[in-house]
């Protein structure tokens, strides 16, 4: 049985437009949620920029929304950025394709955000796997095309679901934490290849449930405190990782998360 259904960035926000807002005091397990992934050329926000983007739609994050299908809009754009050859190694995406095959920058981007907007307006979180870098790469795509307005907005509307910033917290076991380790480690099946925009969002958004399962305390968070719990939660792993990393004399981390 097919689980997704394909839609236009229109559908898409006309989809949403009908859903209701979102009590805040609702908790994650039983929440819309509207997954993000990006595919870019590289990872400096300031000079990278998205090459293919996904947006999920799941009416409720219990699975429930698996009888009336996820609504998936993609996009593919011509960056007017080379690809780096790292990126490009993994992503499989190249300069000529790009050019050939994707649509010019601003108008996506706008759809993109304006549809997170419209989502989180109505208390529906972002959801996407080290969240921090795929919004960072959207704000700065928006700046690099002077859409400061919509920029601002977005980052005054953000309510986001991280599974990473969530599974550092919650679960201490060894080991790296992509998020192909990460679905392997909850028993999360991918729909598709690893390092596709949609594959990704899905399977990021697939860890809800499990990890609700297994960590209970996950899935009662309050969509009111989700912003608050995961800074904090940031902050308490930089520290730990900074203290391990001052033990083995490697470089500390800086890095914060997306503010609440």
């Amino acid at each position: 049985m097919d689980f997704m259904t394909d839609v236009t960035a229109k559908e898409l926000a006309e989809t949403l437009k009908a859903m209701p807002a979102q009590d805040l005091q609702s908790a994650l397990k039983d929440s819309a949620l509207l997954g993000f992934d990006t595919e870019t050329t590289g990872l400096d926000c300031k000079k990278d920029a998205i090459i293919s983007a996904a947006l999920v739609l799941r009416k409720s994050a219990d699975g429930e929304s698996l009888k009336t299908c996820d609504k998936v809009a993609q996009w593919l754009i011509n960056p007017g950025v080379s690809i780096n050859e790292t990126a490009s190694k993994i992503n499989g995406f190249t300069d000529e394709y790009v050019k050939e095959n994707g649509a010019e920058p601003q108008s996506s981007l706008q759809e993109i955000a304006e549809i997170i907007v419209a989502a989180n307006e109505k208390n529906i979180p972002l959801l996407a796997y080290n969240a921090s870098f795929d919004v960072r790469m959207l704000e700065g795509d928006l700046e690099r095309y002077q859409m400061t307005d919509l920029a601002k907005a977005l980052r005054d509307s953000l309510l986001v679901v991280d599974p990473l910033v969530i599974d550092r917290t919650v679960s201490k076991r060894a080991g790296r934490r992509t998020l192909t380790d990460t679905t392997f480690y909850y028993g999360v099946q991918p729909r598709g290849s690893f390092h596709d925009a949609t594959a990704d969002t899905i399977a990021a958004i697939d860890l809800v449930k499990p990890m609700s399962d297994l960590y209970p305390q996950v899935g009662q968070l309050a969509l009111k405190d989700l912003m608050q719990w995961q800074t904090e939660a940031h902050c308490a792993w930089i520290e730990s990782y900074n203290r391990y990393a001052e033990e083995k004399g490697k470089p500390k981390r800086t890095d914060k998360w997306l503010k609440g």
